[in-house]
């Protein structure tokens, strides 16, 4: 008897996404194969790797020529590259949905026709631009380049209208080549996003909304469910729904949101699995790297429920001591095998609780124990409202 050919999932990039992309397609018998220009990319601990740059098209090829579908772990892989690749794979999302959620001015206006508020926005081509754009729009405002830079990268915040040279000779350089944009600042209440994934076949499903605190622009900490969120829930989920419609979207995305005054307003999408969804591998009954596996593959999605609320603690720059994550009852411990470097996502650990204040007594124990009270003191103060 001749043994079953597995599929083979292709991932374009080897960063911590595709590493836990990878180990999610594991147990669903579908082997990965990455493709990344840096040979010690993390992704490389657990599949095969293919050093190649995006535009090697030879390298591409024979990566083409290996795998059943593509898809890819964060959105700065050129739309380009995603294109070429169509026309010899399956590449889920398609390559167009990535062109759009790479350019921020495409994407809020996209989010604007599909019923979704956003900040004011204007788009800036040169230093005279700025200044329309300021005059326009008001200060505070945030000044970010269209493409590229997340994370807090690649923006400049304005508190007045002065700040417009210091904004120009961070960003000026960047019109040209990215081209930039002035969003409005909003003074907004709570940050959540919005996790959904769409099939092949166009089944649709979302998790529930996650609470995401920042700091200098970096995931911090995110809470899911987010309380208090019955009334929001619905509308983020019909837009996330509207959006992927229109994109015609096969897989996992996140849709970042702002509350003000009780309404959404849309802030980005990330065409792919996302950092405030790792809570899902130990707090959904469905990972959301398992069902971006199952959605690019055309199989059934997994249930997005959740077994109680959960919080995810981001490691930024270096690892903790492990020990009270590992020693908690219900905690996880995620080290993406990086090195320590300022800014850098390292690793994570997932609590989870089978209520709110056994949660937020679980944070208030291991904030105390990390040293890292200010960490955990916005997801207990929500948590017991």
């Amino acid at each position: 008897m001749s043994a079953r050919r597995q599929p083979v999932l292709g991932i374009l990039g080897g960063g911590q996404l595709a590493r836990m992309l990878a180990l999610a397609a594991a147990p669903l018998g579908v082997n990965s194969l990455v493709v990344d220009g840096a040979a010690d990319a993390c992704a490389g601990q657990v599949a095969p790797l293919l050093q190649a740059d995006w535009t090697d098209y030879a390298a591409l090829e024979d990566f083409a020529r290996k795998v059943d579908v593509v898809t890819f772990d964060f959105e700065n892989v050129p739309a380009e590259t995603a294109h070429w690749l169509a026309e010899r794979v399956p590449v889920f999302p398609n390559p167009n949905a990535l062109a759009v959620a790479q350019d921020r001015l495409a994407e809020k206006t996209l989010f604007r026709e599909c019923g979704l508020a956003t900040p004011e926005f204007m788009a800036v081509d040169d230093r005279a631009g700025l200044d329309r754009a300021l005059a326009a729009i008001g200060a505070p405002a945030v000044l970010k380049t269209r493409r590229l830079g997340y994370d807090g990268k690649g923006q400049f915040r304005l508190k007045t209208a002065a700040d417009a040279d210091a904004a120009w000779a961070e960003l000026g350089a960047q019109a040209a080549k990215h081209g930039l944009i002035l969003e409005a600042f909003v003074p907004f209440q709570r940050e959540l996003s919005v996790l959904a994934v769409r099939g092949r076949d166009g089944e649709f499903r979302t998790w529930p909304l996650t609470g995401n605190w920042h700091v200098d622009g970096v995931l911090s900490l995110s809470l899911a469910p987010a309380p208090d969120i019955d009334a929001l829930q619905p509308r983020a989920a019909a837009l996330a729904r509207t959006l992927a419609e229109r994109l015609d979207y096969v897989g996992v995305f996140a849709l970042e949101l702002f509350v003000k005054d009780g309404e959404l307003l849309g802030n980005e999408m990330a065409p792919r699995v996302h950092n405030s969804g790792h809570w899902t591998i130990e707090g959904a009954h469905t990972s959301q790297f398992e069902n971006h596996v199952r959605a690019v593959l055309g199989l059934p999605l997994g249930d997005t429920g959740v077994r109680g609320p959960a919080a995810m603690l981001n490691w930024i720059g270096e690892l903790p001591d492990p020990a009270p994550v590992l020693t908690t009852a219900d905690g996880h411990w995620h080290d993406y095998g990086k090195s320590a470097r300022p800014g850098r996502k390292v690793g994570h650990a997932t609590v989870c609780a089978p209520n709110a204040e056994r949660l937020a007594a679980k944070l208030e124990t291991l904030g105390k124990a990390l040293g890292r009270e200010a960490q955990v003191a916005p997801g207990i103060a929500a948590l017991r409202g």
